[in-house]
């Protein structure tokens, strides 16, 4: 079905995914057999870039800022409905995410560009706050936690919506960093989930979560 999101097209050292709109226009995201993490897109980015296509977040003219962004698929889907996006992750992705820029120019609206954002440090090029902040995947070394904390610390403002989507593992020490780093969250944040029927109707799963974090007021 279409679910997985349409065919592979073969490329230089890596390969397509397309995600499809609801408009039924294509995203195409390349994505790199070699580097890591960052690389590919996971399902949970899928799921939140097509939860923002639902409309449930006012998105156009929005300050949008992605954390550990990779393919960049979740920012560019946001900058498709207008928005005025900073993709940001390590130096080695920067690459990837100009490529996927790129390829996706044709369908921006708003705005989008790479940067480089080195969790835990500073953030001053990144103020003000954005309106929003996304987040994909973003929790899977204990090493990372306290960084990631602090860069959301220091980005948001009063009235920022950071969305951050997980997949629930179940493996090794996956569900004690888990724990760990929504316990840390919750001193300076609160969170809501957002219920699975809000999720796009095709991109959802069980196990793939979406939360709404704001700052404590």
């Amino acid at each position: 079905g279409r679910r997985g999101g349409g065919g592979a097209a073969v490329m230089a050292g890596g390969f397509v995914r397309e995600l499809e709109r609801r408009d039924g226009r294509r995203l195409r995201l390349e994505q790199r057999a070699a580097g890591g993490v960052g690389s590919v897109v996971w399902d949970a980015a899928l799921v939140l870039a097509k939860f923002l296509e639902t409309g449930a977040c006012p998105l156009a003219r929005r300050h949008v800022l992605e954390l550990g962004a990779g393919t960049g698929a979740v920012g560019i889907m946001a900058a498709t409905l207008g928005a005025d996006v900073t993709v940001t992750d390590l130096e080695e992705l920067q690459e990837l995410l100009e490529a996927n820029i790129e390829h996706n120019r044709h369908l921006v609206t708003g705005s989008v560009r790479a940067k480089v954002l080195k969790w835990g440090e500073d953030v001053t090029e990144f103020q003000p706050p954005p309106d929003y902040i996304l987040m994909a995947d973003c929790i899977y070394y204990e090493e990372s936690l306290e960084p990631l904390l602090k860069t959301l610390k220091d980005l948001t403002g009063p009235d920022t919506c950071v969305l951050c989507c997980y997949e629930q593992r179940t493996m090794g020490k996956n569900p004690e960093i888990e724990r760990k780093y929504f316990e840390l969250l919750q001193r300076d944040f609160e969170l809501e989930k957002v219920p699975l029927e809000k999720h796009d109707e095709e991109y959802r799963s069980e196990d793939i979560h979406i939360v709404n974090i704001h700052r404590k007021q």
